[in-house]
């Protein structure tokens, strides 16, 4: 935990999930420039009304929790972050509301005062976002984003031109950088492009798929690898596609073992979204659960008989093995006496090593040059 110290006050903060001697922290360079501009501009007032988006673990919720203030995310992770820290700050754990990505953003006889934009990586997910906010907001509304200044492109100010309105950027500080935009009320923006959806290669699956999801135009060629590899055993009854996406590894293993019950689970609301749409619709017949969560939070424990899972290796820009980790530990403890633990990865991510330490044993199923699929079972 580590002291944001800004113009509206200290606040204390963790990234969350939080864990033993934790180097990171909970913000970054682009949130304390969006806070000290609100302060230098003097655009706060008692009775504003401000927007949140892709607040990664609360920090502008917890300094702007004393006005009206709506914070939508995608991440489930966001969420507990921003719950966790309003209570290490003694702040109202309602004074923030918390929508999802799939949610209205707001209410369309109250438009919003300031939008604040953290820019992500995925231009997918920005223009999504830029479609869902322009009907909350009006001329008078303020609209800025803020990032790092290496990851705003002219693609980037391009997306804010097309679908709000005027654009500009501020000078570099810290090496983050903010965006602002004006609501040109005559511009007629396209058409939103998502969701998208694209048919299985040699199957008859039609795969829907939010912005926000994983490999949105084609199947990626780990998760190709991986349903080509994926096992066919009456033993599995109740099967985890965990870090699901669109649920294709979770569908592939559905349409090869008729018997079990699969799960999807994914942090991410529109890849569960997606994985739900697409399961329904290449099995109406069929029942599956689907969950939002961290990792395997919730979930009971010794229930499963098979995990599958594709690892992700960074947290929004945090890069490490602390996520693959996470869903191994908990898988162990989800999986029965005999359940079997699927990993794919990247060859050079070593999680063999993690696998054997954990499960005591672990063998390759298949590799290529570039990916190893793993098995551990749990004794």
């Amino acid at each position: 935990m580590e002291t944001l110290a800004a113009p509206q006050g200290n606040f204390k903060l963790s990234r969350f999930p939080v864990r033993q001697q934790e180097t990171l922290r909970a913000w970054d360079a682009a949130d304390e420039y969006l806070l000290n501009y609100l302060n230098d501009e003097q655009l706060l007032h008692s009775n504003c009304h401000i927007l949140i988006v892709n607040d990664s673990f609360g920090a502008l919720a917890c300094a702007l929790s004393g006005y009206d203030t709506v914070s939508v995310s995608d991440s489930f992770i966001a969420q507990q972050g921003m719950q966790l820290n309003l209570n290490q700050n003694q702040l109202d754990l309602d004074a923030v509301e918390f929508r999802h990505s799939l949610m209205a953003y707001g209410q369309a006889d109250k438009p919003y005062d300031i939008v604040l934009l953290k820019v992500t990586k995925s231009l997918a997910q920005l223009e999504d976002q830029l479609h869902r906010i322009r009907p909350y907001i009006t001329q008078n509304s303020r609209i800025i984003a803020a990032g790092m200044a290496k990851g705003i492109h002219t693609s980037t100010l391009q997306l804010f031109a097309t679908i709000i309105g005027q654009t500009k950027t501020s000078l570099a500080r810290k090496k983050a950088r903010l965006i602002f935009a004006r609501l040109d009320p005559e511009l007629i923006p396209p058409e939103n492009s998502y969701p998208r959806s694209y048919r299985l290669a040699n199957t008859e699956y039609q795969i829907l798929n939010h912005a926000n999801v994983f490999s949105r135009e084609k199947l990626d060629i780990g998760t190709r690898f991986l349903i080509e590899n994926l096992p066919t055993d009456s033993r599995f009854q109740q099967v985890i596609d965990l870090g699901c996406g669109n649920g294709i590894v979770g569908l592939m293993a559905a349409a090869a073992n008729p018997q079990v019950t699969l799960h999807f689970v994914d942090e991410s609301y529109m890849a569960v979204a997606s994985a739900r749409e697409n399961f329904s619709l290449a099995f109406p017949d069929r029942e599956a659960q689907f969950e939002v969560t961290d990792c395997l939070k919730g979930i009971p424990s010794d229930s499963s008989d098979l995990i599958l899972n594709n690892p992700p290796f960074h947290q929004q820009n945090a890069i490490g093995d602390f996520i693959a980790w996470q869903m191994f530990s908990e898988a162990k403890t989800i999986l029965k006496s005999g359940g079997e633990l699927w990993v794919i990865g990247n060859r050079h991510l070593n999680y063999h090593a993690k696998l054997k330490k954990l499960f005591g044993n672990c063998s390759t199923i298949a590799s290529n040059t570039k990916f190893v699929i793993l098995k551990a079972i749990k004794r």
